[in-house]
């Protein structure tokens, strides 16, 4: 909301609006003449002609009521972000998982190697990102630029208000079932969201929501297509109809297409020792204005081949905006880390603690198999606080498998979110444990357990960890606090040794 407000204010819109406390964005915020109230109530919104809210912002909240009291125009944040898409070469950037990554990646490449029109752009992204130096960038900015990068949120199906220059589906697994019903309308939701770039479509194939949506696409819509995949040409010929020999793409959508095209991800390896992740993509012909395919070297400092594809991703639109993509891999070189996306918080007598926002089945997959390519020797410990009951619901058996990767794994109470556990009957954590007997794992039995609070499970881990151990705490609600309450139960430990 606060690069929104930012954004209007540049272009000479009296902005006001509320925020529950203090901090530096309000700090910034008010520093360029915004006028910023702490706390929310009715009289925050006197005389104000439109009223901007967030999906967190209920219909009972004061200024809401207050706003349709007096027949303000009341308007989503999305409303406002397509707006705003509107005057800039936009990028929006959906998927299930991968999103934030993603377009924090590409902010980041423009941010440290652009120039002329991608210097300085504005972005907004769903988390805080690191620059090369390891301190914490806002993950909303408007900047000088041309160019806005955002994020945009198949939740509740607001992308599919968005009309950017490049739309980005970096992958489109099955979620947020309880707003879509069924895999059907989530899919087609994704089409339609594609269906409005101006320029470019860049899209994985690397999974069946992926290739589905590929298979679903208008004949126009496919011609403006840049695929990436890890997979082998023959599989994507016979998946999406396309050929081995990519033929050369268009940098603009009215320039006469003849796509899709097809950037692999080739040589996914990991240099043991650095933890970095080393692979190369091969861009089409045309695709750099090149006569032959182009191979970029890429190594990354954020571990796991989810983030090599993600990586891809950024590096295909910072060259479709005009970079040299081999500018774009060195810059993603640099790149830290979105927020809590495989953080590493610190570590006590030996053992590393981690944090990540992993709460899908996928995603979670991803993460620990990551962690295996970072801590090769490691045992893995995870706290796992589920995320929505409704996802629990529709992923139990796909969350037991998942953390199948981990050598031992707490699992807490459900973050309820938006939802109540009175709608709910039946849905606990402990279904995941019950689906996790016929998974197969070694040992068989007692790797996987509840814990009555966050707490609790903290401290069961810290307890249990030797020296070379990982603890990674998974989930999008408050279970990221528990890596201080692991840290410190880890240093009132005398006896931690190597097993």
């Amino acid at each position: 909301m606060s690069v929104l407000a930012e954004m209007l204010e540049e272009r000479g819109v009296e902005v006001s609006g509320s925020d529950r406390a203090e901090n530096d964005r309000t700090e910034r915020l008010e520093s360029l003449g915004v006028k910023v109230y702490i706390g929310q109530k009715a009289g925050n919104v006197d005389g104000a002609k439109i009223v901007v809210f967030s999906t967190a912002i209920k219909p009972d909240n004061p200024e809401i009521v207050a706003a349709a009291a007096q027949g303000a125009r009341i308007v989503h944040r999305s409303d406002i972000l397509a707006l705003l898409m509107a005057s800039k070469e936009s990028v929006s950037v959906a998927g299930a998982h991968g999103k934030t990554t993603t377009s924090s990646l590409l902010s980041h490449i423009l941010v440290n190697a652009g120039t002329g029109e991608l210097a300085d752009p504005s972005y907004a992204i769903g988390g805080s990102i690191q620059n090369p130096h390891g301190e914490a960038l806002d993950g909303g900015h408007a900047g000088k630029g041309e160019v806005l990068v955002a994020e945009a949120d198949e939740s509740d199906g607001s992308f599919e208000k968005y009309h950017p220059a490049f739309a980005l589906i970096v992958n489109a697994e099955a979620d947020h079932l309880d707003h879509y019903g069924d895999v059907e309308h989530y899919r087609k939701a994704f089409v339609e969201y594609a269906g409005h770039a101006k320029r470019n479509i860049v899209m994985s194939l690397d999974d069946e929501g992926s290739r589905a949506i590929m298979r679903m696409l208008a004949p126009e819509v496919r011609s403006r297509t840049i695929c990436y995949t890890t997979e082998s040409a023959g599989t994507i010929a016979e998946i999406a109809g396309m050929t081995d020999s990519a033929p050369a793409a268009s940098n603009k959508a009215d320039e006469g297409n003849d796509g899709p095209w097809l950037v692999r991800i080739l040589s996914e390896q990991e240099s043991v020792g650095d933890g970095a992740e080393r692979f190369v993509i091969e861009l089409p012909a045309g695709l750099t204005g090149a006569t032959q395919p182009r191979k970029v070297s890429v190594g990354l400092r954020v571990p796991g081949v989810h983030n090599a594809r993600n990586a891809t991703a950024a590096i295909v639109t910072a060259t479709l905006l005009g970079m040299d993509p081999d500018v774009a891999a060195s810059a993603a070189a640099t790149f830290l880390g979105a927020s809590r996306r495989f953080e590493v918080n610190g570590s006590e007598h030996g053992v590393t603690v981690v944090d990540d926002y992993a709460h899908h089945p996928t995603e979670i997959k991803a993460l620990l198999a990551a962690a295996r390519r970072r801590y090769p020797e490691a045992t893995i410990r995870v706290l796992f606080q589920p995320h929505l009951f409704s996802r629990t619901k529709f992923f139990t058996p796909q969350f037991a498998e998942a953390l199948s990767g981990a050598d031992e794994a707490i699992v807490a109470p459900i973050y309820p979110a938006r939802e109540k556990q009175e709608d709910f009957p039946g849905v606990v954590s402990a279904n995941i444990i019950d689906a996790a007997q016929s998974v197969d794992h070694n040992p068989q039995t007692g790797w996987i357990s509840t814990c009555a609070d966050l707490c609790e499970g903290a401290e069961a881990l810290a307890s249990q960890a030797h020296s070379g151990d990982v603890i990674i705490t998974v989930g999008a609600g408050d279970v990221t606090t528990m890596d201080a309450v692991i840290l410190k139960a880890l240093a009132a430990r005398d006896d931690v040794e190597r097993a």
